[in-house]
C-alpha cells in the first residue's frame, strides 16, 4: 500500500515538475525572447544602430538623430509589432474556441479581408468619414465578411474545413474586390497599397496611441472570459447545463475577435497567419486551459510578428522593404498544411458536384451537341469581333473588313493588328489553356472545385516566372514558360503529395492548394519588391492581364496547347472511367496511376504556359468545365471543345469589359474573372451545403 502511494506521489511530483517546467518556458523563455526580439526589431533598418546607442536611447535620451531615430520611429513600429502580434493571436484563440475549429484565424474566415475591403472602401469613397472613423468602417467590413463565412459554411454547426474553405473562398472574392478598387482609385488607394499586405511601418506614436486603447481592455475581456470559454469547450449542451450562456459568449468572443483584427488591420494591414501560429504552438505545447492559452498566445504571437517583420528588414534593399504580412504568409502556408492534414479527420466531406451532374442530366440531350458547339463558336465570333471594335477609338464593321482585306487606313490597321487582335487572341487562347488545364485536373482528382489557381498552380508559376526575371533579368523571355512550368509542377507536386495521404479528399486538396497559393503569394510580393517592379505593373500582372500582348507572346503561349491538347483528347477516355471507382479501369486495363500523371502533367504544364503570357488569372478553370458539364454531361472527348470554347469566351469578355467598364482606366482580366468566379465558387459550396 505504501509503495502504491509513494509510486503514485511520485508520478504527481514528476507531472508538477513537467508542468512548471513547461510554463517557465512558455511564460519565462517567452518574455526573455520577447524582450529579445523587441530590442532586436529596433536596431533593424536603413540607419545602422548599435546596442550601446539603443541603452543610450532609453537611459540618457539625447537629441541626436539616432536617439531621434529610436524614439520616434523604430520604438514606435516595435511596440505596434508587439500590439498587433498579441491582439491577432488573442482573436485567433477566441476564433479557435467558438467555432471548435484548429483552422480558424482572422486570416482563414475572411474577416482581414473584409477589414480591408471596407477601409478601401471608405478611402475611396468617403475619405473625410474615413480618416476619423477608420476603426469603426474596419469593424462592420470583418463583421459582415464573418457573417457571409457563417452563411456559406452552413451556419454554426459548419464542419471545421467547410468553415475554413468558406472563409478562403471570401477572402478571394474580396480580394478580387479590393484589387478593383485599388486599380481603380490609385490615387486614392496609393498609400494604402503596402499597408494593405501588412506593414508595420510608422513614422510616430499616432498608430500605438490608436490602437491601445481598443486592443488593451478588449484583450482584459477576454482574459476575463477565460473561464466560460474552458466550458465551451466541453460542448453546448455541457457548458448551459453548467450555468453558462453559451450564445452570450459566443457573440462576445466574436465580437472580440473582430474587434482585436480591426484594430490591427487599421493601423498595419492585413496581417494573416499570427492567430494561426501562436494559439497552436501553446496547445502543441500542452496549455489548454484559456486563461494561460491566452496571455501565452499574446506573448508567442507578439514574438513571431516581431521575428517576421525583423526578417523582412534584415532581407530589404535600400528603400523597399519587404512587408511583415509577406514573411508570415510565406510562415504560415506550410502551417496551415500541416493543420490540414490534421483537420482531416473533422470532416469537411465535399461530394462530387453532383450540381453539374443534377443540371447535366437535366440538360444534355436537349440540345443537340453540334448545335451547342455552333453557339458557343457563333459567341465566340461576336465577342471577338466586339474586342476588335470597341475600345478607345470606336472602329465600324466596314473599317475592319476592309483592314482584314487589306486595305483602310494606316491607323486602323495598326489599331486592329498592332493592338486588339493579338491581344484579343491571347487572351483567347490564355482562357482555353486554363479551361482544359482545369478540366483535366477536375477529372484525375474527381474534384469540381480543382482548378489552376486554386490548387495552387497558378501562384507556383508566378513565383518560377519571377525568379527568373530576378536572377537572370538578361535573358530571353522565350525561356519564361519553362521557369513557369517549374513553379507549376513545384506547387502541383506539393499539393498532391500532401492530399495524397487523405486519399485525395476533395476539401483537403482544396485547403493545401489555399496554403500553396498564400504561401505562393507571399514569394510572389517579395520578389516583386525585391525587382523593384512598379506597385502598380506588379498589381496588374499578379491580378492577371492581357494588356498590351503582342504577336510574339501569341506565338509562344500557342505551342503548348497545340501539342499538348491532342494529347489531352486522347486521354479523355480514360479519364471516363476514372470517374469510376479506381478497380473498374483497372479491370478494363487501363493504368490507373499513369493515367493521373499524365493528365496532371498536361494540366499543369498549359496552365503554367498560361500564367507565363497573362499573369495569374484564375477561376477560368473551374467557371469553364464545370459550365461545359451543365450542357453536355461528363463524356470528356464531347467535354474538351466546349470547355476550350467556353474558357476562351470568358476570358476574352474579361478583357472586352475590363477595357470599357471605366475606360481609359483598365481592369486587369484576371480581377474580372474572379468577380465573376469568387461567387461562383460561393455558390458551388452554398448548394452542396443545402444538399448535405
Amino acid at each position: 500500500m505504501n509503495t502504491v502511494m509513494n509510486n503514485g506521489a511520485t508520478v504527481l511530483k514528476s507531472s508538477l515538475l513537467l508542468m512548471w517546467s513547461r510554463y517557465l518556458l512558455v511564460f519565462g523563455g517567452g518574455v526573455v525572447l520577447l524582450a529579445g526580439m523587441f530590442f532586436l526589431n529596433i536596431t533593424q533598418g536603413e540607419a545602422g544602430i548599435g546596442i550601446q546607442t539603443l541603452i543610450d536611447a532609453f537611459v540618457a535620451p539625447q537629441d541626436v538623430a539616432d536617439h531621434h531615430v529610436i524614439r520616434t520611429l523604430r520604438l514606435p513600429r516595435a511596440t505596434m509589432g508587439l500590439l498587433a502580434g498579441a491582439a491577432l493571436a488573442a482573436a485567433g484563440t477566441l476564433l479557435q474556441t467558438i467555432t471548435r475549429n484548429p483552422l480558424s484565424s482572422t486570416e482563414t474566415l475572411g474577416i482581414n479581408s473584409g477589414a480591408f475591403l471596407a477601409v478601401n472602401a471608405a478611402a475611396v469613397f468617403f475619405p473625410a468619414a474615413f480618416s476619423s472613423n477608420s476603426l469603426i468602417v474596419a469593424f462592420i467590413g470583418g463583421l459582415a465578411a464573418i457573417a457571409l463565412v457563417y452563411a456559406m459554411a452552413g451556419g454554426l454547426t459548419a464542419s471545421p474545413v467547410r468553415l475554413t474553405l468558406a472563409g478562403m473562398a471570401v477572402t478571394l472574392a474580396i480580394g478580387a474586390v479590393s484589387g478593383t478598387l485599388q486599380l481603380m482609385y490609385e490615387e486614392n488607394t496609393g498609400r494604402l497599397l503596402a499597408w494593405g499586405s501588412g506593414s508595420l511601418e510608422q513614422t510616430n506614436w499616432s498608430g500605438v496611441r490608436f490602437a491601445v486603447p481598443w486592443i488593451f481592455p478588449s484583450a482584459l475581456i477576454a482574459v476575463a472570459l477565460s473561464r466560460s470559454l474552458d466550458l465551451f469547450e466541453l460542448g453546448d449542451e455541457m457548458a448551459q447545463s453548467l450555468g453558462q450562456r453559451v450564445p452570450l459568449v459566443r457573440m462576445t468572443s466574436l465580437l472580440l475577435a473582430v474587434l482585436l483584427a480591426a484594430a490591427t488591420v487599421s493601423v498595419v494591414g492585413g496581417i494573416g497567419f499570427i492567430g494561426l501560429i501562436a494559439p497552436h504552438l501553446m496547445r502543441l505545447i500542452g496549455i489548454r486551459r484559456h486563461l494561460p492559452l491566452l496571455i501565452s498566445s499574446m506573448i508567442w504571437g507578439a514574438i513571431v510578428l516581431l521575428g517576421a517583420d525583423t526578417l523582412a528588414r534584415m532581407v530589404a534593399d535600400g528603400s523597399d522593404e519587404l512587408s511583415a504580412g509577406a514573411v508570415t504568409a510565406i510562415i504560415g502556408g506550410p502551417w496551415m498544411i500541416w493543420l490540414a492534414i490534421r483537420a482531416r479527420k473533422g470532416g469537411g466531406h465535399l461530394q462530387r458536384s453532383s450540381d453539374s451532374s443534377t443540371l447535366a442530366s437535366r440538360l444534355s440531350g436537349r440540345t443537340p451537341y453540334p448545335v451547342l458547339l455552333m453557339v458557343l463558336a457563333v459567341l465566340f465570333v461576336v465577342i471577338w469581333f466586339l474586342g476588335i471594335s470597341l475600345g478607345s477609338l470606336r472602329l465600324h464593321i466596314s473599317d475592319i473588313l476592309a483592314a482584314m482585306a487589306g486595305g483602310g487606313d494606316e491607323l486602323t490597321r495598326n489599331i486592329i493588328f498592332n493592338m486588339r487582335l493579338p491581344r484579343m487572341l491571347v487572351a483567347a487562347v490564355a482562357g482555353a489553356a486554363l479551361a482544359a488545364s482545369g478540366l483535366l485536373l477536375q477529372g484525375i482528382v474527381k474534384n469540381p472545385l480543382a482548378d489552376p489557381s486554386i490548387v495552387g498552380v497558378s501562384a507556383g508559376a508566378g513565383v518560377g516566372a519571377l525568379l527568373l526575371l530576378i536572377v537572370l533579368p538578361h535573358i530571353h523571355i522565350s525561356w519564361l514558360p519553362a521557369a513557369a512550368f517549374a513553379g507549376a509542377f513545384a506547387s502541383a507536386a506539393i499539393v498532391y503529395a500532401v492530399s495524397r495521404r487523405s486519399g485525395m479528399n476533395p476539401a483537403i486538396l482544396v485547403l493545401v492548394g489555399v496554403a500553396v497559393s498564400a504561401m505562393g503569394s507571399g514569394i510572389i510580393q517579395m520578389l516583386v519588391i525585391q525587382a523593384k517592379i512598379r506597385a502598380s505593373a506588379a498589381l496588374s500582372w499578379l491580378a492577371g492581364s492581357t494588356y498590351a500582348r503582342t504577336w510574339e507572346e501569341l506565338w509562344q503561349l500557342m505551342i503548348w496547347p497545340a501539342v499538348l491538347l491532342p494529347v489531352a483528347w486522347w486521354l479523355c477516355r480514360k479519364l471516363d472511367l476514372l470517374a469510376l471507382s479506381d478497380e473498374v479501369p483497372t479491370g478494363l486495363g487501363v493504368n490507373v496511376i499513369r493515367t493521373r500523371i499524365w493528365a496532371g502533367i498536361i494540366g499543369v504544364a498549359i496552365a503554367a504556359a498560361a500564367v507565363a503570357t497573362v499573369g495569374t488569372v484564375g477561376f477560368v478553370g473551374l467557371i469553364a468545365p464545370h459550365a461545359a458539364r451543365i450542357l453536355i454531361g461528363h463524356n470528356h472527348r464531347r467535354l474538351l471543345p466546349a470547355t476550350l470554347l467556353i474558357g476562351a469566351l470568358l476570358l476574352m469578355t474579361a478583357d472586352l469589359v475590363g477595357r470599357l467598364l471605366f475606360s481609359p482606366k483598365e481592369i486587369p482580366s484576371g480581377l474580372v474573372v474572379a468577380l465573376l468566379g469568387a461567387p461562383y465558387f460561393i455558390a458551388l459550396m452554398r448548394k452542396s451545403v443545402a444538399r448535405k
